[in-house]
């Protein structure tokens, strides 16, 4: 279920300006963060999964489709498996969470769009902890 995934923020306007957050992300696992700025929207970075770190998606501007699989087998994931299709965009805060198992494909929406990208392993962690499939493993809605 979508939801389970979704950490939602909020907005606060004033005469000020405008606040957007996600006040129940706990970053208290977080090491580091990066950004991903695709060069357009027809890019699909697919598929990259980790048995066991977690990562966090931000939409700092513009919009993007994510698509999660839960892998059953990291070495020789099935054919059968059916990813989650979630939308982040910059006007909703939300913080997509993504668990340990899951493999993740991302793709922008809109010109310019931005994702923060948040992990609770270090980069040598990570890069040890890395596997890829082919765009065309399973069959996603973009």
């Amino acid at each position: 279920m979508i939801s389970d995934f979704l950490i939602e923020g909020d907005t606060f306007m004033d005469d000020r300006g405008t606040l957007r957050f996600a006040n129940t992300f706990d970053m208290s696992e977080v090491v580091r963060f990066y950004e991903i700025l695709p060069k357009n929207q027809d890019f699909i970075r697919a598929w990259q999964g980790h048995q066991f770190e977690k990562k966090w998606f931000h939409c700092i501007s513009g919009s993007f489709v994510i698509n999660l699989v839960e892998i059953d087998n990291f070495k020789a994931p099935s054919e059968e498996l059916v990813p989650v299709r979630i939308e982040l965009d910059s006007f909703k805060p939300n913080v997509l969470a993504v668990p340990s198992g899951y493999a993740t494909g991302i793709r922008a929406n809109t010109p310019n769009s931005r994702l923060q990208v948040f992990s609770n392993f270090g980069l040598r962690e990570s890069s040890e902890d890395d596997y890829r499939y082919p765009l065309e493993k399973w069959s996603a809605q973009w």
